[in-house]
């Protein structure tokens, strides 16, 4: 291998690690507890992400029937929609409308001291489009809400 090719394949292999993709924050930690607050109100992607994982911890120590949290992802036009409707669906179906394409990604509800996780596609969110996470759980998606914004 000649200088000139070395220098071509070093050249290549560091872009390689320094693009985008390379740096993206494809997996995402976020925590709530027994009190109605996810611990960040933003999440912002990197739109290089082929597929983002939401990993949910419950930090709290209250059991799922009484104050379970779960992470769903939807247009904020319609997270309003999806809690109310949610409420009726019940605990069995994670407060969630069961097939409800409005929902772009969610997490099952959990109690203290469990974790859960989604992954999801990044493929058909517009990076101008505006998104809202949230807690389905009954009374909590009101205030348990943030922005996710693909960079």
């Amino acid at each position: 291998m000649t200088n000139s090719t070395r220098l071509a394949a070093a050249i290549a292999l560091l872009a390689a690690a320094f693009s985008p993709a390379a740096f993206a924050a494809c997996d995402i930690e976020i925590a709530a507890g027994d009190n109605l607050a996810f611990d960040r109100d933003v999440i912002e992607v990197d739109a290089s992400c082929e597929t983002v994982t939401v990993t949910l911890t419950h930090t709290g120590s209250l059991p799922a029937a009484a104050m379970g949290h779960n992470w769903v992802l939807s247009r904020t036009a319609d997270y309003q929609d999806i809690g109310t409707a949610g409420m009726s669906a019940g605990l069995e179906q994670d407060y969630l409308p069961p097939g409800d394409d409005r929902v772009i990604a969610a997490t099952r509800i959990i109690g203290g001291g469990e974790t859960a996780e989604v992954s999801f596609s990044l493929e058909d969110l517009d990076p101008d489009g505006d998104y809202t996470f949230f807690c389905s759980f009954p009374g909590h998606w009101g205030v348990m809400k943030g922005k996710f914004r693909l960079l």
